[in-house]
């Protein structure tokens, strides 16, 4: 197995950032792009390995999609004009592709069959089937059709009332996909409020949907229009080096253009109530997604409690700060965290174990974990369990851990963050 050893000697970060552009964003600029009629262009997309499945996957449903760097054009017939793909529907490791692909291709006009790599095809799909299955979907697969590959044989939908049992983004952008094909208005209905780029995007297509409290209205049929779209950079890939810089020495960096949507600035809120220094200037985006400068400094950090309505504020980000906890003075208290269990990897155990090698302070619970710092980190192997989020938190790890640390398969990286690495060794000094 592939391994990178990553060892600093009394680092400081210090410099400007741009973090490659919000992974949700570009999935979903894509999928909008490729099912509405016309030419849509997309700037700052994310060239990851996620990204590029997703749009792979339209390609083979005869779209024409074009890029070059972090610009793409799409030229789609629109959705009733996709032809039935020669093979699978390959998601990488993109759970994100598979769960949202779900909902477009159940109301779609074509038959296809959706597979994933060896870590997505023991992620459950289940979640996102059940209420699709509601609304008529037909998807069929081995047993009891939880797991890839996944055959899906597109069909009419008709609308449904859902109320979410748990806040995923994902689910509920499965189901508004699968809404936009249906016969009727869909409503979903959510406990929490989670991550809201879908429902921003869809209205940047002309689609009218209406939001009241947590309930989430679509009526279907809506043609929807090509239009230009701005990525943000993501803040999700810009917290691994928000946290470097709070728990670093005298390190100072500042962010350029980072997505500051309210269901995902989580992050920045968690690192205030631990007594980190952040500064947000020069917001924009009024038509879209917002984002803004962001300016992260060293500081004193104590321990917090994380839960409730924040969790799906920074599901994403509780590797990293758990980590970040390991050098913050008290005891820090992550809960009603279970939807990390059903991510690229069981990340509540994982990121247990890999902090203890690390001799961390941390216990596992069935909802989250506790951490107890500060933490005097060693050197050590550390697994990525070929998650992205797993593999950046265990580099950013190495920058405060006396003695190298040793990721294995750190390639996984690359399918947010393909340029992580250089990166990381700029803001410190490193060539």
């Amino acid at each position: 197995m592939e391994t990178k050893t990553v060892e600093f000697t009394n680092p400081t970060l210090r410099g400007e950032l741009k973090v490659p552009g919000d992974k949700s964003i570009s999935h979903r600029a894509v999928m909008l792009g490729s099912i509405a009629a016309g030419k849509t262009t997309i700037s700052g997309f994310l060239p990851g390995e996620d990204c590029l499945c997703t749009i792979d996957i339209f390609r083979k449903l005869g779209v024409t999609i074009e890029r070059e760097g972090d610009q793409v054009s799409i030229d789609s017939p629109g959705i009733d004009g996709w032809k039935t793909p020669d093979g699978p529907l390959y998601a990488g490791n993109s759970g994100t592709t598979a769960r949202l692909m779900l909902g477009i291709l159940a109301g779609s006009k074509v038959e296809s069959t959706l597979t994933g790599d060896a870590y997505l095809s023991k992620r459950p799909m289940k979640r996102v089937i059940a209420p699709l299955e509601k609304m008529g979907a037909r998807i069929t697969g081995e047993g009891d059709a939880n797991y890839l590959p996944l055959t899906i044989t597109g069909h009419q939908l008709k609308s449904i009332q859902y109320e979410m049992p748990i806040a995923s983004a994902q689910v509920k952008s499965g189901i508004l996909f699968g809404a936009l094909q249906a016969e009727g208005e869909t409503s979903v209905i959510e406990k929490t409020g989670s991550r809201d780029h879908t429902e921003r995007m869809l209205r940047q297509f002309g689609a009218e949907i209406g939001t009241n409290d947590n309930e989430i209205r679509l009526k279907g049929k809506q043609a929807l229009k090509s239009c230009d779209v701005i990525v943000p950079g993501d803040i999700s890939s810009a917290a691994f080096f928000m946290a470097a810089a709070a728990i670093v020495p005298e390190s100072e960096i500042t962010f350029i253009n980072v997505g500051l949507n309210p269901s995902r600035t989580g992050m920045i809120d968690v690192m205030r109530q631990m007594g980190a220094t952040v500064e947000i200037v020069d917001q924009k985006g009024e038509n879209g997604e917002p984002y803004g400068t962001v300016t992260v400094k060293s500081a004193k950090l104590h321990g917090t409690e994380i839960g409730g309505d924040m969790i799906p504020r920074l599901i994403d980000e509780l590797p990293i700060i758990a980590l970040m906890a390991t050098q913050a003075t008290g005891k820090t208290v992550i809960k009603d965290a279970e939807e990390l269990r059903v991510k690229e990897t069981d990340r509540i155990a994982a990121v247990t174990s890999e902090l203890k090698k690390l001799g961390a302070t941390v216990e596992e619970t069935e909802d989250g974990m506790i951490i107890t710092g500060p933490s005097k980190l060693s050197g050590a192997t550390l697994q990525s369990y070929g998650d992205h989020r797993i593999g950046m938190m265990s580099a950013i790890a190495a920058l405060v851990s006396e003695g190298p640390v040793q990721i294995e398969d750190p390639s996984c990286i690359a399918v947010s963050y393909p340029n992580f690495f250089d990166d990381l060794y700029r803001l410190s000094g490193r060539s």
